[in-house]
């Protein structure tokens, strides 16, 4: 039998969690969505007027790892205190995650970015811990928006 998951990130959406589960399955590999249930028709409880159709649950992995998710309306939406941490092996890598995943240039820092849905992500290297050594090393992170490791490498 395969070990479940203790502890899943539940991430609400207006009405756009459908949407943001294909999108992020797209990018990352192995990657999956695996259920996906429905609010029931509007006309059966005054909750869900609006909301027919939409997803009261759904499941999906990213690079192996199980998320769920849900369209809750607009009461509450995301923000930089919970971000997605994106290990990247190289410079490449951070590429392509970068280019994905970041649609906000404003709030771009130190390899943080904000997807279109309002969601934080890290995109930094594998061996960011051995980047940032050096307070020249870190000044120059605390000056990027996406992470250039040539730059910290340099900064050494």
């Amino acid at each position: 039998m395969a070990e479940v998951q203790k502890v899943t990130p539940f991430l609400w959406f207006n009405t756009e969690a459908e949407e943001a589960m294909n999108y992020y399955v797209s990018i990352f590999p192995n990657s999956s969505i695996s259920h996906i249930e429905r609010y029931p028709d509007e006309s059966l409880d005054e909750h869900f007027v609006g909301m027919s159709g939409k997803v009261i649950t759904g499941v999906f992995q990213l690079a192996g790892q199980r998320f769920m998710c849900l369209d809750g309306g607009p009461e509450f939406v995301f923000n930089e205190a919970i971000s997605f941490h994106v290990s990247c092996k190289d410079q490449a890598e951070i590429e392509y995650y970068w280019s994905k995943l970041s649609h906000v240039p404003e709030a771009e820092q130190c390899g943080w970015c904000k997807d279109k849905f309002g969601v934080s992500w890290q995109i930094v290297p594998e061996r960011m811990s051995e980047l940032i050594k050096t307070p020249n090393q870190i000044q120059t992170m605390m000056h990027m928006k996406k992470i250039v490791i040539a730059d910290l490498e340099a900064a050494a």
